[in-house]
């Protein structure tokens, strides 16, 4: 082992990890591009922009450069009583981007605080007009983040079975399929029905850890038209999905009814420093506007719209809306497609997707989410170079959009080497 893997083993505790079978973490020296280089020097190609994060891959010098410049002048201020330019000229940024009718920009510090504050936004505005709605509704199978009103909303027991005790209330309907859209409009009405619902918070499009399951946008938008129809209020869960992954710079815009509140992060600083926001259209925010104090928002963090996370975000959404990035965009998408038409008839694939940067194909084997064969499929991938995280018999690529086309071909080489080889590894 090397030095760094010992010292690590004496203080840290690494997250999703169950230490007792995994003993042992990597160590990555340097990031460039779409490289991550370990203590030894081996290259890996990045196949999923670090957990969705470092899109304009890593160390990216526009981004850098300016965050660099920022340090020099500002590093930290609170921002209760307090605002700064950085923070201005981003949610300025972001309103420009983000779906119609988003008015206001309330910076937090991840994806679970994110949607932390979108769903205490849509219980508070209720509650500020004394409506008595006190339940969420969700998606099946979705996943939110891991703070306590995050896990409420979210369905996966692997990260959320020791809490559920703790939950909020929430109700869950099954994902548009196309196919069964009448009946869940109809689980909705009967549901608000017996229990007035304050929001319903979702995934548009991709359900992330849900291993990349894609639902039908043309049922999604049936769904969100009642929900809005009902003063249901409309929480997207953006996390994942926003700054360009689906092709488009967040997946609402595939969607014609828009969301009242969107949660972000990950992208929204591409990888360099940790930031949420959760922006709202004017409505929702004129529900806290008052004489009355106790009807604001009480909530905040102490980095809250730090203006170094504040400059990498900026120079993110200028690389996001440049000809250049958004044609590496349409590259990549074009590549994927290509791909899957390539893939789709081997004999171990039961089914492949794609939208946008992300593709995603199934294992037609038994495999659990952290089991036995995955961890098998992980090393083959990195013993190939190339860092790639499959989640239960999921395979999935979420890349860095200045990919090379080598690059990318010497995923897609490693994916078809795995299939023809998968009994031997």
């Amino acid at each position: 082992m090397s030095n760094l893997v010992e010292r690590d083993q004496q203080h840290i505790w690494h997250p999703l990890t169950q230490h007792k079978l995994k003993k042992e973490m990597l160590p990555i020296k340097k990031a460039s591009g779409v490289l991550l280089t370990d203590d030894a020097g081996k290259k890996y190609i990045d196949g999923i922009s670090s957990w969705y994060t470092a899109v304009y891959g890593h160390c990216n010098e526009d981004i850098t450069e300016k965050v660099a410049a920022q340090m020099k002048n500002l590093d930290q201020v609170v921002f209760s009583g307090f605002t700064h330019e950085p923070a201005i000229k981003l949610s300025e940024a972001l309103v420009e981007i983000l779906p119609e009718g988003q008015q206001k920009i309330f910076f937090n510090d991840n994806g679970s605080t994110a949607t932390e504050i979108g769903i205490k936004m849509a219980l508070q505005y209720h509650y500020n007009q004394q409506n008595d709605r006190k339940v969420m509704l969700a998606f099946e199978e979705g996943f939110h983040g891991d703070t306590f009103g995050a896990m409420s909303v979210s369905d996966l027991s692997v990260y959320n079975g020791a809490f559920q005790d703790h939950f909020i209330a929430v109700k869950r309907i099954p994902v548009p399929n196309g196919e069964n859209t009448e009946e869940i409009l109809k689980q909705i009405e009967e549901i608000h029905r017996e229990t007035p619902l304050a929001g319903f918070i979702y995934e548009p499009l991709v359900q992330g850890a849900a291993a990349m399951k894609m639902h039908d946008a043309k049922s999604l938008n049936e769904i969100l038209k009642l929900c809005k129809q009902n003063d249901i209020v409309l929480v997207a869960d953006e996390v994942m999905t926003g700054f360009g992954k689906t092709g488009k710079n967040f997946a609402s815009y595939y969607i014609e009814t828009k969301p009242d509140i969107v949660c972000m992060s990950k992208a929204l600083t591409a990888g360099l420093l940790p930031m949420g926001a959760t922006s709202c259209t004017q409505k929702v925010f004129d529900a806290f506007y008052d004489e009355d104090i106790a009807k604001g928002l009480f909530h905040g963090h102490t980095y809250t719209a730090n203006p170094l996370a504040c400059s990498a975000a900026l120079a993110g959404v200028e690389l996001l809306t440049s000809e250049e990035m958004q044609r590496n965009i349409k590259r990549i998408e074009a590549s994927h497609l290509a791909f899957q038409e390539k893939v789709k008839n081997y004999k171990l694939v039961k089914n492949t997707r794609c939208i946008g940067t992300i593709f995603a194909l199934d294992l037609a084997v038994e495999n659990s989410r952290y089991g036995n064969l995955r961890d098998k499929i992980y090393n083959f991938f990195m013993n190939q170079g190339v860092y790639m995280r499959p989640l239960g018999n999921t395979i999935y690529i979420a890349c860095p959009y200045v990919i090379t086309a080598e690059e990318l071909n010497r995923i897609y080489e490693v994916i078809l080497l795995l299939l023809e080889n998968i009994n031997d590894i």
